[in-house]
């Protein structure tokens, strides 16, 4: 009788079958990924272009001269309708005769972190004036300041600075320095050309702490 041999060779088949399942979700995962790959460069390439920066606004191809060339912080003021803004930034203040550009900014204060802080300090404010259409009238008796308690205060041209012109004519700057002993606290500096209508307001605040 000849005896039966068993061979290894089921051994060896479950051997090669588990080692390809082994390595089926191996090929699953690069698969995977180079799907994701092309479906990311698909999306980049059907963004939209962003908008040119100009869009809504004027056309790039205007004249220069056609565009308004100040922030949009600046306003229109007239003795009809004063403008209000803050410090530093622009109003363009408007009459019958002439318009001008005029930015207040400050106030500058001595110093903050005192030990003693006062319920007043020194303020200082600076004017600037340009783009004249016409002859601007300047007095530093014009401007004036408000505090939140309504105590209006006549800031005087800082000594040792030079006066600013009598008149502002076109293609002329000036700039001057105005200074007064002021309440801690909000404010306004004021414009009155003629000395009675208000055409523009710049809030503040004093601050020494």
């Amino acid at each position: 009788m000849i005896p039966l041999r068993i061979t290894t060779a089921p051994t060896r088949v479950s051997a090669i079958t588990a080692d390809a399942r082994a390595g089926r979700p191996i090929r699953l995962l690069i698969l995977l990924a180079l799907t994701l790959g092309v479906l990311a460069g698909c999306g980049t390439a059907a963004k939209p272009a962003a908008a040119p920066a100009h869009d809504g606004g004027y056309p790039t191809f205007l004249p220069k001269n056609t565009l308004n060339y100040h922030s949009d912080t600046v306003l229109a003021g007239t003795a009809q309708r004063p403008a209000l803004t803050n410090q530093g930034d622009g109003v363009q203040v408007k009459t019958p005769q002439w318009s001008v550009l005029v930015t207040v900014t400050g106030p500058q204060v001595p110093g903050e972190g005192l030990p003693f802080q006062a319920t007043a300090t020194t303020c200082t404010w600076v004017v600037t004036m340009s783009a004249a259409t016409g002859p601007v009238p300047i007095s530093t008796g014009d401007f004036s300041s408000i505090d939140v308690d309504d105590h209006v205060y006549r800031p005087a041209l800082v000594p040792g600075q030079p006066k600013p012109p009598a008149v502002l004519r076109p293609g002329q700057k000036a700039s001057f320095e105005l200074r007064a002993v002021e309440a801690v606290g909000e404010g306004l500096m004021r414009w009155a050309p003629n000395g009675h209508n208000i055409v523009a307001k710049w809030d503040f605040v004093v601050e020494n702490d």
